[in-house]
């Protein structure tokens, strides 16, 4: 078997607000393999100033991954433990290239039959005018669970927003959740307790990560229900996941596959999770549609009820074309749509 990667430059079609500033690329690799006259695929889906594997000799371990290929999927991964994206890469690429086709990673009735998954949709964080734009054209493309991006604006303004919307709608209407990434400081309660009359679903990482003692505190006292988000990154074994979570007894996780380890990184969270009665989704993590279509089939295959994070593969100008589409409020794998031809043949040149 051979292994090539290859890096890739995404491009946002608009600049997307964040808590950690205003992005206009994102940077992702791709490890390629061939395996008797047959292509795999996987993407390292990494995220500057966020990942735990940014480090700068990550191009070098990607090469020295591809270099040793031969030692196989487990031995690899256990080798790569602090390198979450490339575990993540190394997993579908895998899956791929000993799939009948590589772009179908697992067999369900989601990349076979049609079956969607419920999402919500993401309000990136701007000017008031521009949140509000976005709100009402998630709720005319059918969207039941919104995701507002919190903490930019000034908290007043986004107080606002949000009960302009639940003047319109109810918590039966609509689902909304908030993500801070970490954005509140010692007055956390209190922007809580002020969410919580706003018939919130949750929120998402209200306080900097690494501050267990204080984290475990709100989800103590919390009135609107508390999902850890960046708090999960970098804690790679089961003993220390364990010991996360039996700290701050949050209500929530939320599995960024490419942050946290890959499926195999996410299923020992799940497992715990569940161990303590602590709901649980999964969230892409900006990843082209190569890297959504191997998290969505994945995530199906879990069966959650729950509303995922899975809808960002139209955020960019050079995406690759693929059977993902969003409608009402859902995402799809289209059997009438096709990944472009020889397309991973074309990423090795």
């Amino acid at each position: 078997m051979k292994a090539f990667y290859k890096k890739h430059i995404l491009t946002f079609k608009k600049p997307s607000g964040t808590s950690r500033g205003i992005l206009t690329k994102k940077e992702t690799w791709f490890i390629i393999l061939q395996k008797n006259n047959k292509w795999g695929i996987g993407e390292c889906g990494i995220l500057r100033s966020l990942s735990v594997d940014d480090v700068p000799d990550y191009e070098e371990k990607i090469k020295w991954t591809c270099n040793n290929i031969h030692l196989g999927l487990d031995l690899l991964l256990e080798k790569l433990t602090a390198y979450p994206s490339i575990q993540f890469g190394l997993e579908q690429a895998f899956l791929s290239v000993d799939a009948e086709n590589p772009f179908l990673l697992f067999e369900n009735d989601f990349s076979l039959r049609e079956a969607g998954i419920p999402i919500n949709g993401l309000i990136w964080m701007g000017e008031e005018s521009f949140m509000h734009q976005q709100i009402q054209q998630k709720l005319k493309e059918g969207f039941r669970c919104i995701k507002l991006k919190i903490g930019a604006i000034d908290f007043k303004k986004e107080i606002a927003l949000l009960k302009s919307i639940r003047k319109i709608y109810t918590q039966d209407e609509i689902e909304l959740r908030v993500d801070a990434n970490g954005a509140f400081t010692a007055v956390a309660l209190g922007k809580l307790k002020i969410l919580s009359r706003l018939d919130l679903h949750s929120i998402e990482q209200p306080i900097q990560p690494g501050r267990w003692e204080q984290m475990q505190g709100l989800c103590n006292a919390t009135p609107l229900p508390i999902a850890l988000d960046e708090e999960l990154i970098g804690v790679f074994t089961i003993t220390k996941k364990e010991e996360l979570l039996q700290t701050i007894q949050p209500q929530y996780i939320i599995l960024k596959p490419s942050l946290v380890g890959g499926f195999k990184g996410c299923e020992e969270w799940i497992a715990l999770a569940e161990k303590y009665n602590i709901g649980w989704w999964v969230t892409s993590a900006l990843e082209s549609n190569i890297g959504l279509n191997a998290i969505a089939q994945w995530t199906y295959g879990l069966q959650s009820k729950m509303p995922q994070g899975l809808g960002t593969g139209g955020l960019y100008t050079n995406n690759f074309e693929s059977p993902l589409v969003v409608e009402k409020g859902k995402i799809y794998y289209h059997k009438n749509k096709n990944w472009r031809p020889n397309l991973i043949e074309e990423l090795c040149t």
